[in-house]
Order: structure tokens, then C-alpha cells, then sequence
């Protein structure tokens, strides 16, 4: 097959990591593959080499941006149509939104033989006003219109599109978001040569975040919180590790706080590290107020560290509240105190939520069950293709 990708940008992030996994995935197993996506920028750092070592053939599209601006987005989708007119891809797999929307209908229009569709993450969400909402349920529902396939890395994500009337039932396929789980069998000797390396005591509680430093992944509610896990752990340390827009914010106040031996910014770390930072954590904590699947809470299980988050998109499908880790109702403050609290008291629990949440990250998010779930769905589309009633213009036509 030729099998094109797009994504809006290859930062280092939940949606790009997938999409480089899929990538190499695709090249090893005899695919011509191709990975459009636009300038690479900002704090976030870059999987640019990453991709590049998959094997795939790399194109920067420099109008494809992720903001909303009608010419650039006019533009990429000119340039997204001449491309694919050049290609002639079998399949065109959309990623994050932006780039969904702009490459769903460059590929449609071309008549691409299969147009299928990630849903990482949700673009509309709470903290969005409800005009910016209105405007990506009214996009999302066009693009759902010009392509075979919505896969959701969660159950979660096809309900919440389903919900606003985007796309048909019989359209989703749910795929989790997979990794490399053997990356997560460290050494024991791990974590306390982490802890030493980040200045942290053996015996101090340690409640990490992995995730972009960004108002809605909820960095600031563990900031809040803070008092509260101290007045019980004087001892306790709050890791976060990565890098992103709010990131000058949260060490102002942490500054302001004093509390620069207690919060630990590792800004961004490079993939192989997470593993190591990961055993250096008791819990891992995602507050997110948006949210696909989130793959930092599969990589903490992965190693054997339990999970507390906001009930928000995909989180309860990973973080099973009392079997991999406890649930917190979305924005919920002195609950995600009471619950982080909890597993710091009670180190049998948290043996036990982590031995628990390894298994069922092993089972349910190895990389290898995606990459072949993922090309059943290619096939499938093209048999339909193939076999499928056309329309007056000989095209498939929509059912």
C-alpha cells in the first residue's frame, strides 16, 4: 500500500508519537509511506528525527498550521490536493484536527481510495467558549462527511462525537494508541539513581505529571493542591516533567510560592528517558481538562506506577478508578487531594493498583496490536472500495 499521513505538527506529544509508531510500523512491513506535516516550533520540542528514522519520506507543508487562519488553511489545502494528486496514495490517515479537517477534504476530493481519521483528542471541550465549540462541531461534522473511518483511541471519544451528531456509528473503530511496553522494564536500581540525578530523597513522596506545560493539562491544580499534600508529606515532591507555553507561569509562581525545592521542572526530556523518570514517581497525577488517551498514564502503569485523574475524555478507560488507579470528577480540587493522599498513605495499595495497571497496559496497549488493527482497517476500506455501490460520477457512494 501507499499510505500517506498528516498531521499538524511533530511535536513532542501523545498524537505524534503514535503517528512515528505507525510510521515505522508501516515502512517495516513492506509500505511506501509518506508524513506530511507543518512547521515545527515552540517549546514543545520535535520528533522530526524520530519520524525521519522510521524510513517514511518526510514533507513539510509550511501553510499547515494550527491555529485557525482562513488564507494559510486555503493555501494548505492547494497544496495538500497537489500532492496527493502526485502521490496517488491507497490510504490518507488525518491526525489532530487542523489537520483533519484540511486533509479530509484535500483527500475526498481527489477521490482518495481510503480517507480515515484519528481522533487523539476532543477540540471542543469546557474551557473553550461556546462559539469556538460551535465552530469545531460545525468543521468536525463536514469532515466526518469525506472520510471512511473515525478511529478513537478511546470509547470515550466516539461517544463524544456521536453525541454532537459527528459521523455514524457504523463509521468508528476504536484503537488504543499503542507503545513499545518493553521500554518500561527498567532495573530496579532505576529509580533511585533518577531520584539522585534530579536531587530528590529516597525517601521522599514523589507525585509526577507528564505532560506539556499547558493550562488545560492541570499542572496548576496540583500547584493548588500543593499545601494540602505537605501538611501530611512535609517531605513530598511534585515532578513535572516536559515543556509548553504556560511553562514561564507555573516557575513564576512556584517562585513566588518558595517552593522551588519542592516542584521540579525537568523541562523536556528526550522519549528513552521517560521510563526512568517514571520509576522515580509513587503517583502519577493527570488533572487534564482535555483529554484523548492519555498515554503518559499508559506509560506510568507500563511502569507499575498507579494513576489519579480528572474524569475528562478518555481517562476513565486507563485510569480505572480503584483497579489502576482513582478517578476524580473533572476540576474536582480537595478530591484530587483526598485521592493522591490516599495512595501516598498506603503503599500496599499502591503495589497493588500498580501490578494491576501493568497487566492491563501490557494487554490492552502493546504497539504491535495497533500498527495490525490499524492495517485491517486499511484493507477493509479497500475491499468497500473495490466492491462498494457507486455514484453518478463512479465514485463510492456514501451510505
Amino acid at each position: 500500500m501507499r499510505i500517506v499521513h498528516i498531521i499538524t505538527r511533530l511535536i513532542l506529544g501523545g498524537a505524534q508519537q503514535n503517528t512515528v509508531l505507525c510510521c515505522r510500523a508501516q515502512v517495516q512491513a513492506g509500505h511506501e509511506v509518506f508524513l506530511l506535516y507543518g512547521p515545527i516550533y515552540g517549546p514543545e520540542g520535535s520528533l522530526e528525527t524520530a519520524a525521519r528514522a522510521t524510513g517514511a519520506e518526510l514533507i513539510e507543508i509550511r501553510a499547515l498550521r494550527r491555529a485557525v487562519l482562513p488564507v494559510h488553511d486555503w493555501l494548505c489545502y492547494r497544496v495538500l490536493r497537489r500532492l496527493l494528486r502526485h502521490v496517488q496514495p491507497d490510504i490518507v490517515h488525518t491526525h489532530s484536527s487542523k489537520a483533519g479537517i484540511v486533509g479530509r477534504a484535500a483527500a475526498w476530493k481527489e477521490h482518495v481510495p481510503g480517507v480515515v481519521h484519528t481522533i487523539h483528542g476532543l477540540p471542543f471541550h469546557p474551557r473553550n467558549s461556546a462559539l469556538v465549540n460551535r465552530l469545531y462541531v460545525g468543521l468536525e461534522r463536514y469532515a466526518a462527511k469525506r472520510c471512511h473511518r473515525l478511529i478513537g483511541v478511546t470509547q470515550a471519544m466516539e461517544a463524544e462525537f456521536l453525541a454532537r451528531g459527528i459521523g455514524r456509528p457504523g463509521q468508528f473503530v476504536t484503537i488504543p494508541s499503542g507503545m513499545d511496553v518493553a521500554e518500561f522494564d527498567v532495573p530496579p536500581e532505576t529509580r533511585q539513581r533518577v531520584r539522585r540525578e534530579l536531587g530528590i530523597p529516597d525517601e521522599a513522596p514523589v507525585v509526577g505529571i507528564i505532560a506539556r506545560l499547558d493550562k488545560l493539562k492541570g499542572q496548576e491544580d496540583l500547584l493548588d493542591i500543593l499545601a494540602d499534600l505537605r501538611a501530611r508529606f512535609p517531605a513530598v515532591r511534585l515532578l513535572m516533567v516536559g515543556e509548553g507555553w504556560d511553562g514561564d507561569n507555573l516557575r513564576a509562581r512556584v517562585a513566588r510560592e518558595g517552593w522551588q525545592k519542592q516542584v521540579i521542572f525537568t523541562g523536556l526530556l528526550p522519549p528513552e528517558r521517560i521510563p526512568g523518570v517514571v520509576a522515580a514517581m509513587d503517583v502519577h497525577a493527570l488533572p487534564s481538562y482535555q483529554e484523548g488517551q492519555p498515554r503518559t498514564m499508559v506509560q506510568a502503569l507500563l511502569g507499575g506506577v498507579p494513576v489519579v485523574g480528572y474524569d475528562a475524555g478518555g481517562i476513565k478507560d486507563v485510569c480505572l478508578d480503584g483497579q489502576t488507579g482513582r478517578l476524580v470528577p473533572l476540576g474536582y480540587r480537595p478530591g484530587l487531594a483526598q485521592a493522591i493522599l490516599g495512595l501516598l498513605g498506603d503503599a500496599d495499595l499502591r503495589r497493588k493498583l500498580g501490578e494491576q495497571g501493568r497487566a492491563f497496559a501490557r494487554t490492552h496497549y502493546d504497539s504491535s496490536i495497533m500498527t495490525h488493527q490499524l492495517e485491517e482497517v486499511y484493507r477493509q476500506v479497500l475491499e468497500e472500495h473495490r466492491s462498494g455501490p457507486r455514484g453518478p460520477d463512479g465514485w463510492p457512494a456514501r451510505t
